[in-house]
């Protein structure tokens, strides 16, 4: 048990038998009244966003997350294969734990996973991985009906939207939290 004194950002807490990690908290002391601690809280397992408060003082259940760097091995079926680098074991992991940025995962790329009693809950993907493009149509000059983008498909056979002068066989640097195109990379 901890106390609110005790909150930080991505602590996890077992609050009515489900686990909620938190996103932002801030501690309160109005004019009138007691302190209090207003947080924005995410379910470890839907995503679900809620805003809770907490009276100031008061005990909650912290939960034991083990995060752990594991290396993606392959796809198995619709499985991520993941292995962990300290004892080599091998897990198969959800496409819902893996979140969508999984979508960006080559292989040996290198993910870092969140356990709570041997269970995996989430991963944390890299914030950005270099891909190759594989096909995208050439962009015509002047085209602008589109905003200035066009699609690519990319190595790992996700679609983003990139810029016209993009071409097939150019390495880009994708954000994996929103699937947005950052740069090119030169080698």
């Amino acid at each position: 048990m901890a106390s609110t004194a005790d909150f930080k950002n991505g602590l996890v807490l077992k609050e009515e038998g489900q686990l909620w990690q938190i996103v932002e908290f801030q501690h309160v002391k109005p004019g009138k009244g007691p302190a209090f601690v207003r947080t924005k809280l995410k379910n470890v397992v839907t995503g679900k966003n809620v805003d809770k408060t907490f009276s100031a003082g008061v005990k909650v259940e912290i939960a034991t997350v083990d995060r752990r760097d594991m290396t993606f091995l392959y796809r198995d079926g619709e499985d991520y294969v993941l292995m962990d680098e300290q004892d080599y074991e091998q897990i198969n992991v959800s496409p819902a734990v893996m979140g969508d940025g999984a979508r960006f995962l080559l292989e040996n790329t290198t993910v870092q996973v969140s356990f709570n009693e041997g269970v995996p809950l989430f991963a944390e993907m890299p914030v950005a991985v270099d891909l190759i493009v594989q096909h995208t149509d050439p962009g015509l000059q002047g085209d602008r009906s589109t905003g200035g983008t066009k699609p690519a498909t990319l190595e790992t056979g996700a679609e983003v939207q990139v810029p016209l002068f993009i071409n097939t066989g150019d390495k880009l640097r994708i954000d994996t939290r929103d699937g947005h195109y950052l740069s090119r990379v030169n080698d």
